[in-house]
């Protein structure tokens, strides 16, 4: 009788964090916009297709793996009011599977709050590696890598000038800070901080083209607001200005499609390798489960990011041991390299890098993007 009592009361507390018997309930908050953001939609069906693929072959020690998704609507406030209900109210066991810079930096501190791990936010923002966070643990390469790539890849090129549009916001300055330290390592001129807020006019991105342009940039990037980006580059061409436009990997393939002409030619960071060529591993891996998984869809940066993703929150959570509770799982990452078929993401006690993949892809005149 006490044998019972003790495992049935092993058993809740195991439930209270989001462990049962049967299954391992993860918690995420992502940007879907209900189905608008293309991005977020992608990687749902990535993280999706790798969580069933294992599902079916017995699960993480017996136990399936059960996404209790909400979806944030890209907005701060609602991202902190979804991981507060997945943790007091749906009792999940981590959170997980973010996008967007802004809701994932706004999970942290509800994760530290409730000390609650967080882990592989979809977003390149420094805020989620610098200062350290304990809880935290993202996946994919930061933007500071993606500034690096693309800014090694002007000078080789001959271009010594850059310019850099970014949001006019404390994660923005933050960006900025990196790109000025960058820029000094490799010998080139930043001779424009581009800066706009949430709700520029189109008359003030005519005045960051004229600033461009008297700037004398070579080549211009960006860390993200695609949608400010492709107003601008619309503007610098019907202008005449021949600067070369890079950019980073969030919502590159929609910005490709919605420039048309205008993006041949465009270098991107991109921190999955192509999934559409196959030279990787992981590549070869994706394409066989999601053709199977989701005959009919293509492939995409985003479902390969999701299904990348998945699959290290796999590896993490069999490093947390056969009755995993939250402690077992940060303890199992304290000093973890995670081999996902060939790429390595690395957790330290101080350093939570995740992977430092960065490749780099241009737009051709079929505008298909060539790594």
């Amino acid at each position: 009788m006490l044998a019972a009592v003790a495992l049935l009361l092993a058993g809740q507390a195991g439930a209270a964090e989001g462990v049962t018997p049967t299954q391992i309930l993860i918690g995420q908050s992502i940007t879907l916009q209900d189905g608008k953001n293309e991005y977020g939609t992608a990687v749902l069906v990535g993280v999706r297709t790798y969580l069933a693929q294992v599902n079916s072959a017995g699960g993480v020690g017996g136990r399936q793996v059960v996404l209790k998704t909400l979806d944030d609507n890209n907005s701060t406030d609602q991202a902190q009011a979804n991981a507060r209900r997945l943790i007091e109210k749906d009792e999940v066991f981590i959170l997980f599977g973010s996008v967007e810079g802004g809701p994932s930096t706004a999970l942290m501190p509800v994760a530290n709050a409730f000390n609650v791990p967080f882990f592989g936010p979809m977003a390149g923002s420094p805020t989620l590696r610098r200062p350290h966070q304990s809880l935290v643990f993202p996946v994919r390469a930061e933007h500071r890598d993606e500034f690096q790539a693309l800014m090694a890849q002007a000078k080789r090129l001959g271009m010594q000038k850059v310019a850099f549009l970014r949001a006019d916001s404390s994660v923005g300055e933050a960006h900025l800070a990196n790109v000025k330290l960058i820029s000094q390592a490799l010998g080139e001129e930043l001779v424009a901080d581009l800066p706009f807020k949430s709700d520029v006019t189109d008359a003030q991105i005519d005045q960051l083209v004229t600033r461009l342009s008297q700037s004398g940039a070579q080549m211009v990037f960006n860390h993200g607001s695609a949608g400010v980006y492709e107003k601008l580059i619309r503007q610098a061409r019907a202008r005449g200005l021949r600067t070369a436009f890079y950019g980073v990997n969030s919502a590159s393939t929609q910005l490709a499609q919605h420039l048309g002409e205008l993006a041949h030619g465009m270098v991107f960071a991109q921190v999955m390798p192509s999934p559409w060529e196959r030279k990787t591993a992981i590549t070869r891996e994706y394409q066989a489960a999601f053709s199977k998984a989701q005959p009919g869809q293509d492939f995409s940066y985003g479902s390969l990011e999701g299904y990348v993703t998945a699959k290290a929150l796999v590896q993490a959570l069999r490093l947390a041991g056969a009755n995993p509770t939250r402690e077992s799982f940060l303890a199992g990452l304290s000093n973890a390299r995670l081999d996902i078929n060939g790429l390595t993401a690395s957790y330290r006690p101080q350093e939570h890098r995740g992977l430092s993949f960065v490749d780099l892809a241009i737009v051709t005149r079929e505008s298909k993007f060539r790594h």
